[in-house]
């Protein structure tokens, strides 16, 4: 089985371990890496590359300091090697200029707001889990638990 990713990037400690205590739910089939900065953030999906494994999905916060989340998502959104990564930006300072740019310049998935609902972000994450999937051709049977079953079944469909 392929290892899939979850990176979590956030300058904020106690932010990082609410998010991660919230994806418990996920890691008997996804890892997930927490990173406090975008360097660090991009050190971790480099190796991850490098061992010939996948980041499925960035969750970045946008206000951090050195760089922001939309630099780190217009990075990844120019590195081929990322090109089927899902992204969420999980913040509630960035202002209307840098959602636009990060749907525009960075091919933005996903929008969520801080304080985030527990619910919505599970639904989210199964959907762009399903989706990164798909898209990368992977056996899905061994990630059945995570994924959409809607968004799978309405693939399978169009397969057939």
């Amino acid at each position: 089985m392929d290892k899939l990713y979850i990176i979590c990037v956030d300058d904020q400690r106690e932010v990082l371990n609410a998010l991660t205590e919230d994806l418990e739910v996920f890691e008997n089939h996804v890892k997930i890496e927490e990173c406090e900065s975008v360097k660090e953030a991009w050190d971790v999906m480099e190796e991850v590359d490098n061992e010939g494994d996948y980041v499925a999905l960035l969750i970045t916060d946008q206000v951090m300091p050195n760089n922001t989340g939309v630099d780190l998502l217009k990075k990844l959104s120019a590195d081929i090697r990322f090109g089927a990564t899902k992204t969420i930006l999980l913040t509630g300072q960035a202002t209307h200029k840098d959602t636009i740019e990060a749907i525009n310049s960075a091919h933005l998935n996903h929008y969520i707001e801080k304080p985030w609902k527990k619910d919505d972000l599970h639904a989210t994450i199964k959907t762009l889990i399903t989706q990164f999937v798909l898209d990368k051709g992977l056996e899905y049977q061994s990630y059945m638990d995570i994924l959409d079953q809607s968004v799978l079944l309405n693939n399978l469909r169009k397969t057939t």
